[in-house]
C-alpha cells in the first residue's frame, strides 16, 4: 500500500478519467466517503488529529499523592528518583489501586513538567576560535591485557574547534599519568592551546572555592607554567559536565568506535600504540554540520597553536631517594623493584613516572621497570642477581626473578632442556652454576644468539655450558676473510745476490760414495 498522498492522487485520477461517483470511489479504494471528499478537495491530506486526552477517574484522590512523590524527587539523588513505572508499582502494591500503567505514565509526564522537573536537555550552540580551547577528561574501558580482562583509564584531550582528539591509556588515574597525558597530547597536536577546560579532578585541584576559584596542586601549576596556557574549571556537579560536553561525548564515541569488540594488547605500552593509531585514524572522519574532515580543520588550527617549549615536554616524573635492602630491592610507592646486587645497602635515586620506574646511581641508570600499581607487589629482573647466583647457584631454581622470567615468556624452553641435560650429567649445583654462566653470556652476546647456541649444543649432544659459549662466540660475527696471497716473483727478481756454489756438496757426496 502506498502513502496517503499517493492514495489521494489515485482517487483524483479515477475521478478525472472515469467520472466515478464518491460512493464508487470509496468502494474501489476501500476508504470512507469522507476521505474521498477530502481527496477531491485537496491533493494534500489533512493533518491527523491529536488524540483526545481522556480523564483518568481511577486516579482520583491519588493525584495529590503522586504530586507529593514528584515534589520530593526534586531534592532526591538523581539516580534514586521515581520513574513512572515505580509510581505505578507503589500505587498497586501499597494502595491496591487497579489502574493501567499507561494511565499513570501519561499523568506523571504532565505533572513532571508542571512541577518543574527538568525535561529534555537543551543546549546553546557554541562557537570556538581555532587554537583557542581544548577540553580534558578521563574515561574507562575494558581490554584484554596480557590475556586478562582489565579495566584501564583513558586520558582524552579534544580540540574544540577541529574536534581532533588524543587518547592515552593508563592502568590507574594517577597525577603522573594526567601530566604525561598533557605532554603527549600537546606533542601530538603540534602545539599548545590558549586555554584548557577541566572538571574538578584531584590531579589538578586541591580545593574548590566559591565560584570559579580553585586551589591547584603544585605539580599541575608547574606543568601549566611549562606550557604557558590558561586553565578553566567547570562548575561542580552534573551541570559542569555540560560545560565540556565535547570531550564528554568524545569519550563515549571513541569507546564505541575502538573498544568494540574488546581489544587485546600485550602491555599498556602496546595498547597506547594502538590508541595513537586510532587517534590518527579518526582525523579522517567528518563531524556533522562542519565543513571538511577533522584533519582539514586541524590544519587550520595547528598554525595558531602556541609553539612547544624548546626545553621539550614536561617531565612528570617524581624523584625519590631510597635505600637498597638485603635482597637488592628498593621500595617505591609500596611496591618493590630490583637493582644489581652490588648496590645492596646503598642509596639510589628512583624516578617515578606514569608507566615506568627508572633507578639511577652515581649518575648512570642501573635499573628500569614497568611501574606496578596496587600495593606489596615485586618486580625482580633475573639479570640483577647473576653475580650473586654465581656464588650461590643453588638459589636459582626457586628464585622469584626466574619465576617472573617464566611468567613473562622470556625464558626459552630450550634453556629448561639444557638445564635438565646438565642435571643428568653433573650434580644439581654444577648444573645450576653452568646455567648461570649461560645467562651471563646472554648479557654479553644477547639472548637471541645464546638461544641459538643452546639449540645447536643440544642438537649436537654436547651437553656443557662451555660448548654453548664456544658456539655463541663463534656465531658472534662473520669469520675473518683469509689474507690474500702475495705474488713474490717481482720481489725475488729484484734480488741481485750471486747463485751459491754447490760443488762442495758434490765432492762431499762423492766422498761418501
Amino acid at each position: 500500500m502506498g502513502s496517503r498522498v499517493e492514495q489521494f492522487e489515485q482517487i483524483r485520477r479515477d475521478r478525472d478519467r472515469e467520472g466515478l461517483s464518491i460512493r464508487a470511489l470509496a468502494e474501489r479504494h476501500g476508504v470512507h466517503r469522507r476521505a474521498v471528499r477530502q481527496a477531491l478537495e485537496s491533493p494534500v491530506p489533512p493533518p491527523k488529529r491529536a488524540p483526545v486526552t481522556r480523564p483518568a477517574p481511577k486516579l482520583g484522590v491519588y493525584r495529590e499523592l503522586i504530586d507529593e512523590w514528584l515534589i520530593a524527587d526534586l531534592t532526591a539523588p538523581r539516580k534514586q528518583r521515581h520513574t513512572s513505572r515505580r509510581i505505578w508499582q507503589r500505587l498497586v502494591d501499597e494502595h491496591g489501586l487497579e489502574v493501567a500503567e499507561t494511565t499513570v505514565r501519561d499523568h506523571v509526564r504532565k505533572r513532571r513538567r508542571a512541577l518543574g522537573h527538568a525535561g529534555t536537555d537543551v543546549f546553546v550552540p557554541q562557537v570556538h576560535a581555532p587554537g583557542a580551547t581544548a577540553e580534558v577528561d578521563w574515561g574507562e574501558a575494558d581490554v584484554r591485557l596480557a590475556g586478562e580482562q582489565t579495566r584501564v583509564h583513558l586520558f582524552f584531550m579534544r580540540a574544540c574547534f577541529s574536534g581532533a582528539a588524543f587518547a592515552m591509556a593508563s592502568p590507574v588515574e594517577t597525577q603522573q599519568a594526567f601530566l604525561e597525558g598533557h605532554a603527549l597530547a600537546f606533542d601530538w597536536f603540534g602545539g599548545v592551546f590558549e586555554e584548557v577546560r577541566y572538571d574538578n579532578l584531584g590531579s589538578a585541584v586541591k580545593k574548590v572555592l566559591k565560584g570559579r576559584r580553585r586551589i591547584e596542586t603544585d605539580r599541575f601549576v608547574a606543568m601549566r607554567s611549562h606550557y604557558l596556557y590558561e586553565s578553566l574549571f567547570t562548575t561542580r556537579g552534573i551541570a559542569g559536565a555540560h560545560e565540556k560536553g565535547g570531550v564528554e561525548g568524545e569519550v563515549g564515541r571513541f569507546r564505541r568506535r575502538h573498544f568494540v569488540p574488546v581489544p587485546a594488547a600485550a602491555s599498556i605500552a602496546d595498547l597506547n600504540v594502538m590508541l595513537r593509531d586510532a587517534s590518527d585514524l579518526d582525523l579522517h572522519r567528518r563531524i556533522a554540520g562542519r565543513p571538511g574532515t577533522v584533519a582539514e580543520q586541524l590544519q587550520i588550527e595547528r598554525p595558531l597553536l602556541r609553539a612547544l617549549p624548546t626545553a621539550g615536554g614536561f617531565d612528570s616524573t617524581e624523584i625519590a631517594s631510597v635505600r637498597v635492602d638485603s635482597k637488592a630491592l628498593v621500595t617505591v610507592r609500596q611496591n618493590r623493584y630490583s637493582v644489581p646486587v652490588a648496590l645492596a645497602g646503598l642509596r639510589v635515586s628512583a624516578a617515578v613516572g606514569a608507566s615506568e620506574i627508572r633507578i639511577d646511581h652515581g649518575g648512570r641508570q642501573v635499573a628500569r621497570h614497568e611501574r606496578l600499581h596496587g600495593r606489596f607487589k615485586t618486580s625482580a629482573h633475573l639479570d640483577h642477581y647473576l653475580e650473586l647466583l654465581r656464588r650461590k647457584p643453588g638459589g636459582l631454581e626457586r628464585s622469584l626473578p626466574l619465576a617472573q622470567e617464566r611468567a613473562a615468556g622470556r625464558w626459552p624452553a630450550c634453556f629448561d632442556e639444557l638445564w635438565a641435560a646438565l642435571a643428568e650429567r653433573y650434580d644439581a649445583s654444577t648444573a645450576a652454576a653452568q646455567m648461570v654462566d649461560v645467562l651471563l653470556l646472554c648479557r654479553e652476546l644477547g639472548p637471541a644468539r645464546v638461544e641459538l647456541a643452546v639449540r645447536g649444543t643440544l642438537a649436537a649432544g654436547a651437553v656443557d655450558g662451555r660448548a654453548v659459549a664456544v658456539l655463541a662466540r663463534r656465531a658472534s660475527g662473520p669469520a675473518a676473510p683469509p689474507a690474500p696471497l702475495t705474488d713474490l716473483a717481482p720481489r725475488l727478481a729484484a734480488c741481485d745476490r750471486p747463485e751459491p756454489d754447490l760443488s762442495g756438496y758434490d765432492e762431499l757426496i762423492g766422498g761418501q760414495a
